[in-house]
Order: C-alpha cells, then structure tokens, then sequence
C-alpha cells in the first residue's frame, strides 16, 4: 500500500506519529467505555489527575524527552523512544 502523502510533504515516520496519536486517543476512549469514571488520583506530583491528564502528560514529556536527545546526543532516537515508553509507563503508574 503506497499512500501518496507528497501534498503535505509527510514522509512516513509523521504519518506513523499521527495515526499512533490517534490510536492512543481510541484506546483511550475504549478504556473510558469498558471502564467508565476515571476518578482523578492524587499522584506524586501533588495533582489530582485523570487518565487523558496522564496522557497527555505522556506525550507532553516525550516530546521534551526526544527534543533533548536530539539535542544532547544526535538523531538516532530509538533510545529516546524507548526512555520515552519507560516514562509514559510510570507517568501512569505514579502521576
């Protein structure tokens, strides 16, 4: 399958991050469904939070998390991805 993405100049790695955006954003929607209420939790951080909060917390710190890779140690991020995986893990397990 070959999508032709040239109108936007996307190159595959932003269409992956957008539809792995919107899957998060579906998965989210059908944990709220399967699970409803989401009570916010009184994490570490002193915050009361609900999961699209931890979620977007997530994603928020993943981007600084990868912006100062590239900055600090160069363009081969996989390390930063899988930093970024271990974060969003305790984001959601202590925030």
């Amino acid at each position: 399958m070959n999508l032709d993405l040239s109108w936007m100049a996307w190159t595959w790695q932003t269409a992956t991050f957008f539809i792995v955006i919107l899957l998060l954003l579906c998965g989210m929607t059908v944990w709220e469904y399967a699970s409803p209420g989401g009570n916010p939790r009184h994490g570490i951080l002193g915050l009361d939070t609900t999961r699209g909060d931890r979620l977007f917390l997530s994603l928020l710190g993943s981007a600084f998390i990868h912006l100062a890779w590239l900055g600090l140690v160069g363009p081969n991020l996989w390390w930063a991805l899988a930093l970024s995986v271990v974060y969003a893990i305790g984001v959601f397990r202590y925030v």
